[in-house]
């Protein structure tokens, strides 16, 4: 399994799923900066239509091409249900943001062979140096 750093490395494309139209929550201030920094965002949320320049999709199967990484910003007890979805659509790795924590998400994405990460910021990790920018 990767570590965080590999994946954020290897990633260039991040479903964020729970992606909030509201700027003054980190699942909207997140995805923006990571956009800043050169990772493109697709958020994922059923009740808006366009965040950060790009179109929002209602579910990660809805997305029409792949992506590195899903990003979620839901409750724990939501993250199974989104962690199989990531397995459905081939993503290669899931992200659960700070706070995040859930077992049973875990173990899917373990069995399913994709890497996990939970309880971590994205943010934090790029802050440890890492840009999609040349």
């Amino acid at each position: 399994m990767r570590s965080a750093q590999q994946i954020l490395a290897e990633a260039g494309v991040i479903a964020v799923v729970g992606a909030s139209r509201n700027p003054a929550k980190p699942a909207h201030s997140v995805p923006a900066q990571m956009q800043r920094y050169g990772w493109r965002i697709i958020p994922v949320n059923p009740e808006a239509d366009e965040l950060f320049g790009e179109r929002v999709y209602r579910s990660l199967a809805e997305i029409p091409h792949p992506v590195d990484l899903v990003d979620v910003f839901r409750p724990a007890e939501h993250a199974v249900e989104v962690v199989r979805e990531a397995v459905a659509i081939g993503a290669p790795a899931v992200w659960l943001q700070l706070g995040i924590v859930s077992a049973e998400a875990r173990r899917i994405a373990e069995e399913a062979g994709i890497d996990y990460v939970e309880d971590r910021c994205l943010v934090v990790e790029r802050a440890a140096g890492l840009s999609r920018r040349a």
